[in-house]
């Protein structure tokens, strides 16, 4: 009877299907795949797979590493300065562009730069070297203040102090929820990243299948009717979803046994708007990044009106600010180290981006007449006095 029992229970219709069955047998279609989210794997997809990503990266790197520098302090504006002298040449394998370049792509990438400082006890280093993000790690201690950062690389880990002097300069982006790690515009761009190289592969793999348009498979029995077994119907769902599925799978031909016909939907490519996709997932990765999407070729955005309009936009908010935070943050770890208290900062009367901006400035300051001399050379950003020769 208890036999019986159960399998009475087992006819019942509604005992048939589990409420998360749909989920498991179609999990391969109907689950959304995201990229790992580590600074490694955002790097891959992000800058190394992607090019939107790289092209925003190295945009902001190389056009923030090109800018002039100025040292000054309250009184003066310095032509020659150990610090000027370390920046050219910081050491044997870089300049100073190179070096603020790695900076800022690391900055960029990881959302936390590092800079190490080498001799140099009784003073400014003798070199500096930007350190790979992705093998630095922070040690906090007891009340969640970082005491050390270790650096891997190899199986091996270098420890290095965190205290005031430190070796390290550790720069980094603000981050809602963390306390020792920058947060990374990668990080922020990490879904338009993953549909702009899915709509790629599935480009790709419609060309290589030869581009056919999506269809429905029909079943015609006896006199045009006809139920597929429950057999047949789980063999031809798994045939499916293992050979026609996928962005790898896109467009391949089916072998279709009797009793099966193929109907052409037309879905192609262009119905489905893939290439607008390709575009609106470009111009979030761009606006992650701050770069204006003409600046990277992505067609059909309007927000500025001209090419030079974006080009001065993307120095005035997004170069700028990135260089003069940089800049200001080594000039004062470099002061910790012996070197003097000094202000480093983009010159802002050589960028010509903003020439035209800077000299409607210049007018107005110097048309001020209820403002002494020093206050127009403050609000200019120069030296209360004349520079020394």
């Amino acid at each position: 009877m208890v036999f019986d029992f159960l399998r009475s229970k087992a006819e019942v219709p509604e005992q048939k299907a589990s409420a998360v069955g749909p989920v498991v047998a179609y999990q391969t279609s109907g689950r959304v795949a995201w990229s790992p989210r580590d600074a490694v794997s955002l790097t891959k997809v992000g800058f190394c797979s992607n090019p939107v990503g790289f092209r925003a990266v190295k945009l902001i790197a190389e056009a923030a590493a090109a800018l002039p520098l100025v040292v000054q302090d309250a009184t003066a504006r310095y032509e020659t300065h150990p610090l000027i002298t370390l920046l050219a040449r910081p050491n044997g394998a870089q300049g100073r562009a190179e070096l603020l370049e790695a900076l800022y792509a690391q900055l960029l990438l990881s959302g936390s730069g590092y800079v190490e400082a080498v001799g140099g006890e009784a003073g400014l280093p003798v070199e500096l070297h930007v350190l790979r993000s992705d093998r630095m790690s922070v040690v906090p201690g007891a009340d969640g203040w970082p005491v050390a950062y270790e650096y891997a690389v190899g199986g091996r880990k270098h420890r290095f102090d965190a205290s005031s002097g430190s070796p390290i300069c550790h720069i980094k982006n603000f981050h809602p929820q963390d306390d020792h790690y920058g947060f990374s515009p990668l990080q922020a761009a990490a879904m338009a990243m993953d549909v702009h190289n899915a709509a790629s592969r599935w480009s790709k793999a419609l060309l290589d299948n030869a581009a056919r348009p999506s269809g429905a498979i029909v079943y015609k029995g006896a006199e045009g009717q006809g139920k597929l077994s429950e057999d047949q119907y789980d063999r031809l769902v798994g045939e499916m979803e293992s050979m026609h599925q996928g962005a790898r799978n896109a467009g391949r031909p089916m072998l279709l046994e009797g009793g099966l016909d193929w109907k052409p939907m037309g879905f192609s490519p262009s119905d489905m708007e893939f290439q607008k996709t390709k575009e609106s997932a470009a111009r979030e990765i761009a606006l992650a990044f701050g770069v204006p999407p003409m600046l990277i070729g992505i067609q059909g955005d309007a927000t500025y009106a001209n090419y030079q309009e974006a080009h001065r936009a993307f120095y005035r908010l997004t170069v700028l600010p990135l260089a003069t935070r940089v800049t200001a943050a080594l000039a004062s770890w470099l002061a910790e180290h012996g070197g003097d208290a000094v202000e480093l900062k983009p010159d802002l009367d050589q960028v010509s981006a903003l020439s035209a901006e800077r000299d409607a400035q210049w007018k107005r300051v110097a048309q001020a007449d209820f403002l002494s001399e020093g206050e127009k050379r403050s609000l200019l950003g120069l030296p209360a006095v004349a520079d020394h020769e």
